[in-house]
């Protein structure tokens, strides 16, 4: 047998072991619980998000509640100084009163916002609590997936190991060199080795200069596309 029919027939082989990989691939089982297992990812991310918010907002209520003791002391010690030493004219009587408003106003403010963080705090909260539930019943589908498909891959995997030692079967007698470049140009383009027809690869189907086509590698028969990267069998 030749390099050239060795190599199509290694090809075919290949071929089919990737096709029937692709089609384990394609199974509806695996792709359900792939988007399940992408969607339990996600929300478990938005959880900690989450969590991670009403951490900070527990934090920011804490200082604000220290603050307002801390104003709330100012402003009754305050009013024990002018209930115990009144001002004496009226500058003093109204600067008294401008800082007694300027706690008073601050204080609202931190009251007001505390009301705010707490308010958008039990909203995540909720959020979060919503997220679990869900993460639950999916996570409940997905296992049950996983289950299932492991009992459908079982045999699969056993089929697509046959198939991947048939194609490496196949290899006996190739040249070493030649299998080398098959798998590097796979990285990149598939089938690695296309048919050549009226000076056209049939991969991607553009034609060859005739400079290229007088090039054949050592008299095996095949030609590169200098389009696409295939290695080219003149049939």
């Amino acid at each position: 047998m030749t390099q050239i029919e060795l190599l199509l027939q290694y090809q075919q082989a290949d071929m089919a072991a990737d096709a029937f990989e692709a089609k384990i691939k394609r199974n509806p089982t695996r792709v359900a619980m792939k988007k399940n297992r992408d969607f339990l990812v996600e929300q478990q991310n938005a959880a900690k998000k989450l969590e991670a918010e009403v951490a900070q907002m527990t934090d920011r209520v804490e200082t604000i509640k220290l603050a307002i003791v801390r104003l709330e002391e100012q402003l009754n010690q305050m009013t024990k100084r002018m209930q115990d030493t009144p001002p004496t004219d009226l500058a003093k009587a109204q600067e008294a009163a401008r800082n007694a408003q300027k706690l008073l106003s601050d204080l609202e403010d931190y009251e007001k916002e505390m009301r705010t963080i707490q308010k958008e705090a039990a909203s995540r909260e909720k959020a979060e609590k919503d997220i679990r539930v869900k993460f639950a019943t999916v996570k409940a589908e997905f296992e049950k997936q996983k289950e299932a498909y492991e009992a459908e891959s079982k045999e699969l995997k056993k089929e697509l190991e046959q198939k991947r030692k048939e194609a490496e079967e196949k290899t006996a007698g190739l040249d070493p060199a030649l299998l080398e470049k098959y798998r590097t140009i796979k990285q990149h383009c598939t089938p690695p080795v296309a048919k050549l027809y009226s000076g056209q690869c049939m991969g991607c189907n553009m034609s060859l200069p005739q400079a290229t086509l007088r090039k054949l590698k050592n008299d095996s028969g095949i030609i590169e596309c200098e389009n696409c990267g295939r290695m080219l069998i003149q049939m």
